[in-house]
C-alpha cells in the first residue's frame, strides 16, 4: 500500500500544481488500533506556488479525495486523502489545531519536505493553549458519549476515540506536553489496573473489524465520568495564556515558500 500512497500523492502534486510537504497516516492505523478493514487516512500539507497567493481573491484551501476532489489514476477505495494549504495549516496550528498535532507527531510517515514537521513541533509545546486543547478533547467525548447513550449496544471505534480523548487530554495536564498519537503510550498513564485491563480487552476486540459492537461496559463509563468531571473543573480554572506566534509564522511561511519554489 506504501507505493501507491506515494503514487497518489505524486499524482496530487502533478495535477493540482502544488508541492506536498509534509504527507502521513492520521487514522486508526497511526493510533494503533486499526482492523483489517480499516481505511487508510492520509493527511498531508501542501503549499501553492507564489502567485496562488498574490491575489484579491481567496481559492479554497483543502484536497479532499475522493470525496470532493478527484485524480485521473484509479486507486484503492480504502485510500482517503485529505490535505490542507499550508496557510490554513499555520492558521490551525495557532489555534492549537488537535488534528493537525497529531499529523505531525504520526509515526507513519510518506513525506517530510524540508523538515516541516521537525521545524513546526520545534514551536509546538510554547504555541499549544492547554486550555483549547482540552476543551477541543471535551467537546468530542461529550458528543460521541451522547451519540452512544441512546444505543443498546456501542460502537468499539467510538468508544476507543472517547477513551483516547481523555487520555489525550489528561497527559498534556500531567506532562504539559503534547500526547503521544499512538493509544498505548497513551495508557502508560491510566493507573487504575481494572479501567486498563477493560479498555486492552476493548482494544484487542476491536482489532477483530472496523464495526466491532459491544454492550455498554459500566466500568468503562464509570471511568469515562468521572474524568469528564475532572478535566471540566481543570479546564475552567485553567488561563495561562500562550505568546501570540503570528510573527514567527509568518515569517516560517515566507522562508518555505522561498525554499521550495526558488
Amino acid at each position: 500500500m506504501k507505493d501507491q500512497i506515494i503514487t497518489v500523492l505524486n499524482q496530487i502534486e502533478e495535477e493540482y500544481e502544488v508541492k506536498i510537504l509534509y504527507a502521513c497516516d492520521a487514522g486508526s492505523r497511526a493510533l494503533g488500533f486499526a482492523s483489517a478493514d480499516s481505511d487508510y487516512d492520509i493527511r498531508f500539507i501542501y503549499i501553492h506556488k507564489k502567485d496562488w497567493y498574490l491575489s484579491i481573491d481567496q481559492y479554497r484551501d483543502v484536497i479532499e479525495i475522493p470525496k470532493e476532489d478527484s485524480l485521473s489514476i484509479e486507486f484503492d477505495p480504502k485510500l482517503d486523502v485529505v490535505g490542507w494549504e499550508l496557510t490554513k495549516t499555520l492558521r490551525l496550528f495557532r489555534k492549537s489545531n488537535p488534528s493537525l498535532l497529531e499529523w505531525l507527531n504520526s509515526k507513519y510517515v510518506y513525506c517530510n519536505h524540508a523538515y516541516l514537521a521537525e521545524k513546526l513541533k520545534l514551536m509546538q509545546d510554547s504555541v499549544i493553549s492547554h486550555k483549547a486543547y482540552i476543551n477541543h478533547h471535551l467537546n468530542l467525548v461529550t458528543r460521541n458519549v451522547n451519540d452512544m447513550q441512546k444505543k443498546k449496544e456501542w460502537r468499539g471505534k467510538v468508544y476507543l476515540y472517547i477513551l483516547r480523548s481523555i487520555l489525550s487530554a489528561k497527559w498534556l495536564q500531567i506532562h504539559k506536553q503534547i500526547p503521544p498519537v499512538e493509544f498505548m503510550e497513551l495508557l502508560s498513564i491510566l493507573e487504575n489496573s481494572l479501567v486498563k485491563r477493560e479498555v486492552k480487552d476493548l482494544l484487542r476486540k476491536k482489532h477483530s473489524g472496523e464495526n466491532y459492537l459491544t454492550e455498554k461496559n459500566m466500568i468503562l463509563n464509570e471511568f469515562i465520568e468521572q474524568e469528564i468531571e475532572l478535566l471540566v473543573r481543570y479546564e475552567k480554572f485553567f488561563s495561562v495564556k500562550s505568546d501570540d506566534p503570528t510573527k514567527e509564522l509568518n515569517k516560517f511561511f515566507r522562508v518555505t515558500l522561498k525554499e521550495v519554489w526558488e
